[in-house]
């Protein structure tokens, strides 16, 4: 049975006619506006598997595990809400997802922030990228849309997913067709998909056949941990196939740079794993494969390299910002 957990209760806040209506202050986050009018905390049930059986569409070996969400509901009431799926990358939640939790809680956007990793046992596997299959976090967020499906201030056919690096590469392959079959079982389509420098490393089956919704990515020329150029190509094959899909690069930009709290100069990762020298393929029965040989793929790969840069951009941060909000504000007018 799901549970729910009362997190917070903004009681002040949703008195206050500013809370409703602040205008975005720098950065996009208003003052007081971007408080959430209320905070809940919701546990849900998740597996943890690796990724053959994922990319096979069953569950054999997979562990139960419970995961969480915190939901932030933007404006006090009883309306239903547009809300944004947030899943964080291979460090945990950090500053980057409270950034886009207050700014998009600024213009009456409610976020479901998914921590894919405490119930695991993990904080970060930044260094030590094995310790969690990748698909896994797909598999949190249809998991984390039955949940959002079922709340009484959700609205069902305003839901977007957002997704940082590791999370940016589940919310862009969240989109295929194959997976949401295979393993969506919430009865909602996201309305929108928003990668944010993800890893478009690996090449999966079937992976230019997507439901039927936009996809807006967002990188930067100076990343090397995630390399844009990587999304490029796949944007390209995406297009051919008529995907609606786009990709922004901002010069000079590196990873997480919509991160206020990252460093304000590129900074080395020490010793953070970066596949962006591996070509990855799916194989036959879901098996990860690299190279021309197709050799099965592990972390020890000679392609596995080490050291990518971080860092904080302002500029590439506030123009994703206005990206996202057109993007999410066309994609909540679709009938």
């Amino acid at each position: 049975m799901r549970r729910s957990i009362l997190f917070l209760t903004a009681g002040l806040l949703a008195c206050s006619p500013r809370a409703a209506s602040a205008e975005p202050a720098q950065d996009g986050v208003a003052d007081l506006g971007s408080y959430a009018a209320r905070v809940e905390m919701h546990p849900f049930e998740s597996l943890t598997l690796t990724d053959r059986p994922f990319l096979a569409g069953t569950s054999e070996g997979a562990k139960p595990v419970t995961v969480a969400g915190l939901l932030r509901i933007a404006k006090p009431g009883s309306e239903r809400l547009p809300t944004v799926i947030l899943m964080h990358g291979s460090g945990g939640l950090g500053g980057n997802i409270e950034f886009w939790q207050r700014a998009l809680a600024a213009r009456g956007i409610s976020t479901f922030a998914i921590d894919g990793f405490t119930g695991r046992g993990l904080t970060s596997v930044n260094t030590d990228q094995s310790l969690l299959a990748r698909t896994n976090l797909i598999l949190d967020i249809y998991r984390a849309l039955g949940v959002l499906a079922q709340h009484p201030r959700v609205d069902p056919s305003r839901i977007a997913v957002m997704g940082f690096s590791r999370g940016g590469q589940a919310a862009l392959y969240a989109s295929l067709k194959r997976f949401d079959a295979a393993w969506n079982r919430s009865g909602v389509t996201p309305a929108l998909y928003l990668p944010v420098y993800p890893d478009c490393a690996i090449r999966f089956r079937d992976d230019t056949a997507l439901v039927d919704r936009p996809i807006r990515m967002f990188g930067g020329s100076g990343d090397d941990y995630n390399p844009a150029a990587t999304c490029a190509a796949y944007a390209e094959r995406l297009k051919a196939a008529g995907a609606d899909v786009g990709l922004t690069v901002y010069p000079g930009a590196q990873h997480v740079f919509d991160n206020p709290n990252g460093p304000a100069h590129p900074v080395v990762a020490k010793g953070a794993q970066t596949v962006r020298a591996c070509a990855i393929r799916e194989a036959e029965g879901g098996a990860l494969v690299e190279g021309p040989n197709a050799t099965p793929f592990t972390y020890t790969a000679p392609c596995v390299q080490h050291d990518p840069h971080i860092g904080s951009d302002a500029a590439a941060r506030a123009a994703t910002l206005s990206s996202v909000s057109d993007a999410l504000e066309a994609a909540f007018r679709r009938p």
